[in-house]
């Protein structure tokens, strides 16, 4: 078996279309059916219905895929090894991170790891909670760091940290000279959230619903980003309950104000995730001594 064959039958699973990889991969359409055509007859099946001029998978090509995608992600990792060890280099090290996380707590944290691993490369993906996971199953990324509850049997995943949700409110607000309010007076005021589908935003209605506050708030306007809700508070739109680790800044410029909620904390796990591997990279283990080393709960050894 040839792994070219399986490189290619990898991306046609992915792509869809036989001639999509072809231009992609620059060689002929009949060149790739050919591959495709060698790695059916080796194992005997179909991997792909070609019936009514659509390509589907099959059921069979879709129990090979995983197994297709190891075996070239490992097959490239050796060539990746080999390579680094001729010319004195560390592997380098991909990380995927949730959006809080990878814009507000791990550039610092990147930056002084690469002071101490010089010979270290790595790179950052981030994006949301489901998208980072999709590129760790599919290889793309070595280790990941989200918030969020993380359903995966086929992944270690452990808790590193805890990031507090804290109620901001604009500097002149008329809460401005309280020392704390009730979770009650929240649904005087428009309230500044992220979209339905975000994680902190569930939070948020989950801790509003115990308190039966929910149903009362009848003002509140729904934002991408946490950028753009930090924004809208500094300017007086309304008030935000936002991570903790997002406003930091804005905190010590004193351009929004952090006021407690009284008898109320609300709080979510911050988790890091990764694929059991046979043969885990030394930058893996070095990323994770290093957040020890920070502070964080990181046992090097899982």
């Amino acid at each position: 078996m040839n792994i070219e064959n399986l490189k290619l039958f990898c991306q046609v699973v992915e792509q869809g279309s036989i001639s999509q990889v072809a231009r992609t991969s620059y060689v002929t359409q009949p060149a790739v059916t050919s591959k495709i055509r060698q790695l059916e007859k080796h194992y005997g099946v179909a991997l792909f219905d070609r019936t009514g001029g659509m390509l589907r998978v099959t059921k069979t090509g879709s129990s090979l895929y995983p197994y297709a995608k190891e075996i070239v992600g490992y097959f490239n990792r050796s060539e990746e090894v080999m390579n680094n060890i001729s010319n004195d280099y560390e592997e380098p090290l991909h990380i995927g991170a949730s959006l809080t996380i990878g814009e507000y707590l791990l550039p610092d944290i990147l930056g002084k790891f690469q002071k101490k691993h010089k010979q270290i490369q790595f790179s950052l993906a981030i994006g949301n909670t489901p998208t980072i996971m999709s590129k760790l199953e599919n290889l793309e990324i070595d280790i990941a760091l989200v918030e969020g509850i993380v359903m995966h049997r086929d992944f270690q995943i452990k808790r590193f940290a805890k990031d507090e949700l804290i109620l901001v409110i604009p500097r002149n607000h008329r809460w401005n000279s309280q020392k704390e309010i009730n979770i009650e007076e929240l649904a005087e005021e428009r309230i500044l959230l992220r979209e339905k589908d975000s994680g902190a935003r569930k939070i948020i209605e989950t801790i509003l619903a115990e308190n039966n506050v929910l149903e009362q708030i009848h003002s509140y306007i729904e934002f991408g980003s946490t950028q753009a809700i930090k924004s809208a508070v500094e300017s007086g739109h309304g008030i935000g309950i936002l991570p903790k680790l997002s406003v930091t800044h804005e905190l010590e410029l004193g351009v929004v104000k952090h006021l407690p909620i009284s008898n109320t904390t609300i709080s979510r796990d911050l988790w890091i995730v990764k694929r059991p591997t046979r043969f885990p990279k030394n930058s893996i283990n070095l990323f994770n001594h290093f957040l020890k080393e920070a502070g964080f709960n990181i046992d090097p050894s899982e």
